[in-house]
């Protein structure tokens, strides 16, 4: 529904500014625009050593139920195995488990400390091998004490670099082989070959769960970088986009300046020195204007801002991107705007309330965006929903507001960087004005922008060059 209301200034309510200088926005859930920045994948949480919170919970709990068993089942097995006390059996057993809870914080430590467990063991227990009938225990390694060590260098793998796992494995290998082949006994079952053999798996599914985390955390970290790249991409293009509309208004009116200055001494008779000074001194300082204008358009432009300017004093900006003097969109073209987004499948009211006038191309400009951009964002992020546009002209300023209902439906990914309030605060700043942007309470969203009508970088109206004979050409004045 399109609905045009006009009604008398003085009859007209005055809108509150968006927001007062130093005030701070109601509290709510992000901006639409900003949903880029808040959505976070739950790939970026385990970048953590152990992953998320409860991950890391069930790996300590499960770390702590295999060392309690072993250090009780280890306990038994020893004490009947080598004829150790139970209290012998049991210290022995709680050597070997405990080191594995070590293992959590330290895992390089604990796996000394276990496989040096382990040696002890298996050299107390030597002598009852030569009293035991075949076939004889598990030796060196009983069943408690692989697991255990197996645990341990899963643990170190997960924690350090491929090649130390290696070398712990190799040491293990070792210390294995020196007991069963060098030192021996008799009367035993060896379990070395096949001790070392699972814990070669070990330390092969350790280092392969840690490959994949770190696979894992450069692609995030990958996708951060390129998120910030198109983020910057993104700035870099509406920052040209405010340089070329800055360049049509304010350049335009330099210029006017500039030519009018020149022009004026042909249309008096016998003009004096002091006046063609003064002109003269007026047409300079136009040019030297726009000379910062474009420089300030250069950094606006520039993905490196600290780079130096190249400025052609000729005035044609030869070898510069040249922007393409377009005509510019005002509130008169409001009504238009509304039937494209209605066309687009918006329900949009428009509201107009006060004397309708001419602002300065500044701010018609940039009043027209901040609509688009705001009936955009509703596009985007709110399928379904209702919007009202209220334009309200002041005395002194024009007040703008976009409101929505809530979304019908779940919005389509978005993927936009969320610069769009960005920009709109952008181009009220640079006005003078202000804008907000803020859930509303029944699920939709506002957009409210206060312009003033004389911006602080318009205070040049716009005269007509009267005729002069054989004025001078712009493009050779440096004027653009």
């Amino acid at each position: 529904m399109l609905r045009v209301t006009h009604v008398n200034e003085e009859e007209a309510p005055t809108p509150r500014p968006a927001l007062a200088d130093g005030a701070k926005p109601p509290q709510g859930p992000p901006a639409p625009d900003d949903d880029a920045r808040t959505k976070q994948p739950l790939r970026t949480h385990l970048r953590k050593p152990f992953g998320t919170t409860w991950l890391r919970f069930l790996t300590i709990l499960l770390t702590v139920w295999i060392a309690l068993g072993v250090s009780l089942a280890g306990g038994n097995e020893l004490s009947a195995d080598y004829d150790l006390s139970t209290a012998h059996g049991l210290v022995a057993g709680f050597s070997l488990g405990l080191t594995l809870v070590l293992a959590l914080w330290r895992p390089t430590e604990a796996w000394a400390l276990n496989l040096s467990a382990a040696a002890v063991i298996a050299l107390i227990a030597r002598p009852h091998l030569i009293e035991t009938p075949p076939p004889g225990p598990n030796w060196p390694w009983s069943t408690p004490a692989v697991l255990a060590h197996a645990t341990a260098l899963l643990l170190l793998a997960l924690r350090v670099r491929t090649r130390n796992a290696v070398s712990a494995l190799t040491a293990t290998a070792l210390v294995t082989f020196l007991l069963q082949g060098v030192i021996g006994g008799q009367r035993y079952s060896g379990t070395g070959t096949t001790a070392v053999a699972v814990f070669a798996v070990a330390v092969l599914v350790g280092t392969a769960l840690r490959g994949r985390k770190e696979a894992r955390t450069q692609l995030v970290e990958q996708e951060t970088l390129t998120a910030s790249e198109r983020a910057q991409r993104t700035l870099l293009e509406e920052r040209s986009r405010i340089a070329r509309e800055l360049h049509d208004v304010v350049a335009h009116h330099m210029s006017v300046i500039s030519i009018q200055a020149q022009v004026a001494p042909h249309l008096v008779e016998n003009p004096s020195e002091e006046l063609k000074e003064n002109l003269e001194g007026i047409r300079q300082n136009a040019l030297d204007a726009l000379t910062e204008l474009r420089r300030v358009l250069g950094v606006l432009r520039s993905e490196h801002p600290d780079a130096p300017d190249v400025f052609d004093p000729t005035g044609t900006d030869a070898g510069a991107t040249a922007a393409p003097h377009a005509p510019q969109p005002t509130l008169d073209r409001l009504e238009a705007l509304v039937d494209n987004i209605r066309g687009a499948g918006l329900e949009v009211t428009l509201d107009i309330t006060g004397r309708r006038r001419p602002l300065t191309p500044g701010v018609e400009l940039s009043a027209y965006r901040i609509v688009q951009e705001a009936l955009s964002n509703v596009l985007r992020h709110a399928p379904g929903a209702t919007a009202r546009v209220s334009v309200a002209y002041e005395p002194r300023a024009v007040s703008l507001r976009v409101v929505n209902s809530a979304p019908q439906r779940p919005a389509p990914p978005s993927h936009g960087a969320g610069h769009g309030l960005l920009g709109m605060r952008e181009r009220a700043s640079m006005l003078g004005g202000s804008l907000s942007a803020y859930p509303a309470r029944e699920g939709g969203y506002v957009v409210s922008a206060y312009l003033p009508a004389h911006s602080r970088i318009e205070g040049i109206a716009y005269v007509p060059i009267p005729h002069a004979p054989n004025p001078p050409h712009p493009d050779k004045d440096g004027t653009a």
